[in-house]
Protein backbone atom coordinates (compact mmCIF):
# COMPACT_ATOMS: atom_id res chain seq x y z
CA UNK A 1 0.00 0.00 0.00
CA UNK A 2 1.40 3.38 -1.03
CA UNK A 3 1.43 6.43 1.21
CA UNK A 4 -0.40 8.60 -1.29
CA UNK A 5 -4.15 7.85 -1.64
CA UNK A 6 -3.99 4.95 0.83
CA UNK A 7 -6.74 2.38 1.31
CA UNK A 8 -6.52 2.79 5.09
CA UNK A 9 -4.68 4.98 7.61
CA UNK A 10 -0.95 4.42 8.00
CA UNK A 11 0.70 4.35 11.44
CA UNK A 12 3.59 6.73 11.94
CA UNK A 13 5.85 7.35 14.93
CA UNK A 14 7.77 10.42 16.02
CA UNK A 15 10.49 11.18 18.56
CA UNK A 16 10.52 14.35 20.65
CA UNK A 17 14.07 14.90 21.83
CA UNK A 18 14.61 17.88 24.10
CA UNK A 19 18.00 18.95 25.45
CA UNK A 20 18.99 22.26 27.06
CA UNK A 21 15.68 23.89 26.12
CA UNK A 22 16.03 22.84 22.47
CA UNK A 23 13.98 20.44 20.35
CA UNK A 24 15.54 18.42 17.55
CA UNK A 25 13.85 19.24 14.23
CA UNK A 26 14.44 17.78 10.80
CA UNK A 27 13.71 19.30 7.40
CA UNK A 28 11.86 16.64 5.42
CA UNK A 29 13.31 15.52 2.11
CA UNK A 30 10.29 13.50 0.95
CA UNK A 31 6.53 13.86 0.61
CA UNK A 32 4.35 14.60 2.43
CA UNK A 33 5.77 17.76 3.94
CA UNK A 34 8.85 17.87 1.71
CA UNK A 35 10.98 20.92 2.56
CA UNK A 36 9.15 21.56 5.83
CA UNK A 37 10.27 20.98 9.41
CA UNK A 38 9.05 18.32 11.82
CA UNK A 39 10.47 15.86 14.32
CA UNK A 40 12.34 12.68 13.37
CA UNK A 41 10.14 9.67 12.74
CA UNK A 42 8.49 7.58 10.10
CA UNK A 43 6.26 4.67 9.24
CA UNK A 44 5.83 1.61 11.44
CA UNK A 45 6.68 -1.48 9.41
CA UNK A 46 4.63 -4.67 9.50
CA UNK A 47 5.58 -6.72 12.58
CA UNK A 48 7.41 -3.81 14.20
CA UNK A 49 6.52 -2.29 17.57
CA UNK A 50 5.89 1.48 17.52
CA UNK A 51 8.77 2.12 19.93
CA UNK A 52 11.12 0.03 17.77
CA UNK A 53 10.06 2.02 14.69
CA UNK A 54 11.01 5.27 16.41
CA UNK A 55 14.43 3.92 17.42
CA UNK A 56 15.06 2.67 13.87
CA UNK A 57 13.84 5.86 12.16
CA UNK A 58 15.89 8.20 14.37
CA UNK A 59 19.01 6.11 13.70
CA UNK A 60 18.32 6.12 9.94
CA UNK A 61 17.39 9.81 9.71
CA UNK A 62 19.74 11.38 12.25
CA UNK A 63 22.44 8.86 13.22
CA UNK A 64 21.36 8.93 16.87
CA UNK A 65 20.72 6.06 19.27
CA UNK A 66 17.74 6.79 21.49
CA UNK A 67 15.73 5.38 24.37
CA UNK A 68 11.96 5.83 24.19
CA UNK A 69 10.70 7.30 27.47
CA UNK A 70 7.00 8.19 27.46
CA UNK A 71 3.99 8.62 25.21
CA UNK A 72 3.13 12.27 24.57
CA UNK A 73 0.18 11.99 22.16
CA UNK A 74 -1.54 10.04 19.41
CA UNK A 75 -3.14 12.16 16.69
CA UNK A 76 -4.61 12.04 13.20
CA UNK A 77 -2.97 13.70 10.21
CA UNK A 78 -5.32 13.82 7.23
CA UNK A 79 -4.52 15.70 4.02
CA UNK A 80 -7.09 16.10 1.27
CA UNK A 81 -6.36 17.00 -2.34
CA UNK A 82 -8.11 19.77 -4.30
CA UNK A 83 -11.02 17.41 -5.09
CA UNK A 84 -11.53 16.55 -1.42
CA UNK A 85 -10.10 13.03 -1.70
CA UNK A 86 -7.85 11.78 1.07
CA UNK A 87 -4.32 12.08 -0.29
CA UNK A 88 -2.53 11.13 2.95
CA UNK A 89 -3.80 9.76 6.25
CA UNK A 90 -1.57 8.90 9.18
CA UNK A 91 -2.20 7.99 12.79
CA UNK A 92 0.89 9.44 14.47
CA UNK A 93 2.24 8.25 17.82
CA UNK A 94 4.72 10.71 19.34
CA UNK A 95 6.99 9.74 22.22
CA UNK A 96 9.49 11.63 24.31
CA UNK A 97 12.93 10.10 23.76
CA UNK A 98 16.40 10.47 25.24
CA UNK A 99 19.61 10.37 23.22
CA UNK A 100 21.95 7.56 24.29
CA UNK A 101 24.66 7.92 21.66
CA UNK A 102 25.56 8.47 18.04
CA UNK A 103 26.47 11.60 16.11
CA UNK A 104 23.82 13.94 14.68
CA UNK A 105 23.88 13.78 10.88
CA UNK A 106 21.16 13.92 8.28
CA UNK A 107 20.40 10.98 6.00
CA UNK A 108 19.16 10.95 2.39
CA UNK A 109 15.51 11.70 3.25
CA UNK A 110 16.43 14.50 5.68
CA UNK A 111 17.63 17.79 4.18
CA UNK A 112 18.81 19.20 7.51
CA UNK A 113 18.69 18.45 11.23
CA UNK A 114 19.08 21.11 13.92
CA UNK A 115 18.44 21.89 17.56
CA UNK A 116 15.88 24.70 17.92
CA UNK A 117 14.98 26.68 21.04
CA UNK A 118 11.42 25.78 22.06
CA UNK A 119 10.33 29.42 21.87
CA UNK A 120 11.59 29.60 18.24
CA UNK A 121 10.03 26.38 16.87
CA UNK A 122 6.92 28.09 15.47
CA UNK A 123 9.08 30.48 13.43
CA UNK A 124 10.04 27.53 11.21
CA UNK A 125 8.09 26.33 8.17
CA UNK A 126 6.60 23.36 10.03
CA UNK A 127 4.45 20.61 8.57
CA UNK A 128 0.78 21.33 9.27
CA UNK A 129 0.43 18.29 11.50
CA UNK A 130 3.52 19.09 13.57
CA UNK A 131 2.48 22.74 13.94
CA UNK A 132 -0.90 21.63 15.34
CA UNK A 133 0.80 19.11 17.62
CA UNK A 134 3.34 21.67 18.86
CA UNK A 135 0.68 24.29 19.58
CA UNK A 136 -1.34 21.74 21.54
CA UNK A 137 1.66 20.54 23.58
CA UNK A 138 3.89 23.63 23.81
CA UNK A 139 3.39 24.08 27.55
CA UNK A 140 3.97 20.38 28.26
CA UNK A 141 7.17 20.46 26.21
CA UNK A 142 8.39 23.53 28.10
CA UNK A 143 7.71 21.70 31.35
CA UNK A 144 9.52 18.57 30.14
CA UNK A 145 12.44 20.75 29.05
CA UNK A 146 12.80 22.34 32.47
CA UNK A 147 12.83 18.92 34.15
CA UNK A 148 15.74 17.60 31.99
Amino acid sequence: MGREYPERPIVGAGALMIENGKLLLIKRGAKPGQGRWSIPGGIVELGERVQDAIVREVKEECGLDIEVEELVDVFDSITRDEKGRIQYQFVVVNFLAKIRGGILKNADDVLEARWVQLNEVEEYNLTNSFRAFFQKHHEKLKHLSSSR
